[in-house]
């Protein structure tokens, strides 16, 4: 390729990654899998290395990778979270190794599997977990202390601890934890996460660390960044100190001493990945003299004394004999790909989601089909392309009615989904009446996808409403359940009559209508009957709606059979109000609250709802705009943080003392 030809394809590879990277680092919404991104990456270093006067330091390959996200308080790490260098044959391992041996006496190397996951440091001083921070750019992240609190797995004290201590590890989903996170969103309507790292990294960034609690993660420490109080002279040696410690560390690290045992130990961990619980994308060389890595040295991006070697991606032909289509909660149209079972990554599978009729046409996939099916660095299976069709195969085509229900089935403008508009077809019901009873939603306590699926087949319900009307001992009849548990469910019911218009909103089921967009929908319209007669432009017109939210909201509550289930829903007496503070009490308004740790009598959310109530607001991190740390049992950083910088610190009894008896000045 000539010098002019190579500038232009650096531009376009340059945009390409550029996109890709924030896709995958800030959205946490990889739009490739991670092999072809690792080729694009290898394209555009090799034509920087054929013109070096090419390369600027805007380059994709000048920098760590990752990018700190503003939603959490920044950390600048003292020890850089340095990315490694990617290799992708044992040509090139050997490659590594050799140079090691040119520069080094007689190297040992450790080889440990790669985790598929998101890596992190953990900060102790004096035994104690003082902080835990995202990698980001590896020189700033973010803290999400709280939310690593949350994994069962990091120990918050250390016995015999050092002085200080900074480790690296690398946070994860379970694979089995995944799975269910990925049918919850399903039965929810929502996007489901492409693959465990991804759903690590979103869950970890969550906001609020209940939700990541909920989500299962786990970890495993592999290194050791910075240690006062103890020193070591190989790499093994600490990670045998951090297990004594009582770190997770990551499994089974190696000792090898030459290229065929490397080798072979590449291949080893790579028979052995199918049945780990959790995801490998690789192998890790690394040089275990810690000496011997200060002489190899580092560039500016990776070290010089370890690789990372990455499996390639696992691709088979197989025969699609079917494609199936299924409906959702939404009435979503869904095909799914049915071929011949292959084993992919040690796992037989036989189904993938063919998403849509967009991505069938673009592919042009025929039943009959010889098709590629690939898991790559994916856990879910997908249909890369179609190799052949058989003779006299017809182009396919999604059916023009429910598959369930017979009606007709509508494409909105500017949607790819095709949907069936029938709100009381069998195959929506059960999950629209699981999404009404969920934690989000009515909150009914004991009522979930089981148990509502055997009201369901039972005939006992066949709308919300009909939940109101249930009795102890029709229940009783069912499997499962005795007179306690039968009290307990129509208990639960009852108490969810009270759970409040947003709530209720979100529990109807409105496309394109999450729980923050029901919340700030009711505190416009806050009651049932002012909502209903809400037009599209006033309901534009809230902060962070649109035309197209407001028309799911208003066109939804124009249909027959939802006017239908909110007067049966009224009529049982659920609330259709919204809980608003006392007309003209603002106390707090304009101050910012910081809630930390176990408060004795109020729960987090209803504490928060206590202070929004009185017009104020709820922060997630303590700054100098904070104006104050209510603190109880257990309290954290965020308490230290309060105290170094002077914030006002109070207890439960003091809010609810001003809530009552004076106002803020």
């Amino acid at each position: 390729m000539d010098k002019e030809s190579a500038k232009l394809r650096v531009r376009e590879l340059t945009g390409q990654l550029e996109k890709y990277s924030y896709s995958y680092y800030v959205l946490d919404n990889p739009e490739i899998t991670d092999y072809e991104f690792d080729m694009l990456m290898q394209e555009l270093k090799a034509l920087e290395e054929q013109y070096p006067e090419l390369v600027s330091p805007q380059s994709p390959t000048q920098r760590v990778g990752g990018i700190a996200l503003n939603t959490f308080e920044k950390v600048e790490h003292q020890v850089q979270m340095a990315s490694l260098q990617d290799v992708f044959s044992f040509e090139q391992v050997q490659s590594f190794v050799t140079k090691c041996g040119e520069e080094l006496s007689k190297p040992e190397f450790t080889v440990e599997p790669k985790i598929d996951g998101l890596s992190v440091s953990l900060e102790y001083t004096d035994g104690i977990f003082t902080r835990g921070s995202t990698r980001g750019d590896g020189f700033v992240g973010e803290d999400v202390t709280a939310n690593m609190k949350t994994i069962r797995s990091i120990p918050l004290r250390l016995e015999n601890a050092p002085e200080y201590l900074e480790v690296r590890g690398e946070v994860y989903m379970p694979r089995e934890s995944f799975f269910e996170l990925v049918e919850a969103q399903e039965i929810e309507g929502e996007q489901p996460f492409k693959n465990p790292r991804n759903a690590a990294a979103g869950s970890l960034r969550q906001k609020n660390p209940k939700v990541t609690a909920q989500r299962k993660l786990d970890i495993f420490i592999f290194n050791v960044q910075q240690c006062r109080g103890k020193s070591f002279s190989t790499h093994k040696e600490s990670l045998d100190y951090l297990r004594e410690l009582g770190f997770k560390t990551v499994p089974s690290y190696k000792l090898c001493s030459r290229y065929d045992e490397i080798c072979s130990e590449i291949d080893s961990i790579g028979d052995e990945r199918a049945g780990f619980s959790f995801d490998i994308d690789g192998v890790v060389v690394k040089v275990n003299d810690l000496e011997q890595r200060e002489i190899m040295g580092a560039t500016a991006k990776t070290p010089k004394w370890a690789v990372a070697y990455k499996f390639p991606p696992e691709e088979k032909d197989t025969k699609l004999l079917d494609i199936e289509v299924n409906v959702g909660r939404t009435g979503a149209i869904t095909p799914v790909a049915v071929f011949q079972p292959i084993t992919l990554a040690g796992t037989s599978v036989s189904r993938a989601v063919l998403h849509n009729q967009d991505f069938i046409d673009e592919k042009d996939i025929r039943i009959g089909d010889v098709i590629t099916v690939r898991k790559a660095g994916e856990i879910i299976p997908e249909v890369l392309k179609s190799v052949s069709h058989e003779e006299n195969s017809v182009p396919f085509r999604l059916p023009e009615v429910c598959p369930v229900c017979g009606a007709a089935s509508v494409r909105d403008e500017g949607e790819s989904v095709l949907r069936c508009p029938n709100v009381q077809c069998p195959a929506q019901l059960l999950k629209n009446m699981i999404h009404f009873a969920s934690k989000g939603a009515m909150n009914i306590d004991g009522l979930g996808s089981a148990s509502m699926k055997q009201l369901v087949e039972s005939g006992l319900v066949k709308s919300p409403a009909d939940l109101y009307s249930l009795k102890k001992e029709q229940i009783v009849s069912l499997e499962g359940y005795g007179d306690k548990s039968a009290e307990n469910l129509i208990k639960a019911i009852e108490n969810s009559k009270k759970a409040g218009l947003s709530r209720l909103v979100y529990a109807l089921g409105i496309r394109n209508i999450g729980q923050k967009a029901a919340e700030l929908l009711c505190n416009r319209f806050p009651s049932m009957d002012r909502l209903l007669e809400a037009d599209k432009d006033e309901v534009a017109e809230i902060s962070g709606f649109g035309d197209v939210m407001a028309e799911s909201v208003v066109n939804a509550l124009k249909e027959p059979h939802r006017i239908e289930l909110i007067e049966r829903l009224r009529a049982a007496g659920v609330t259709m109000e919204h809980e608003s503070r006392t007309v003209g009490d603002n106390r707090f308004g304009g101050l910012t609250f910081v809630l930390t740790g176990t408060l004795p009598t109020m729960k987090r959310d209803e504490a928060k709802k206590l202070i929004e109530s009185f017009g104020g607001k709820v922060s997630g991190s303590v700054s100098k705009k904070t104006s104050f740390v209510v603190a109880g049992e257990d309290a954290g950083s965020k308490l230290t943080k309060a105290q170094e910088l002077g914030v006002e610190i109070i207890s439960e009894e003091e809010l609810i003392e001003k809530t009552i008896n004076e106002a803020i000045k």
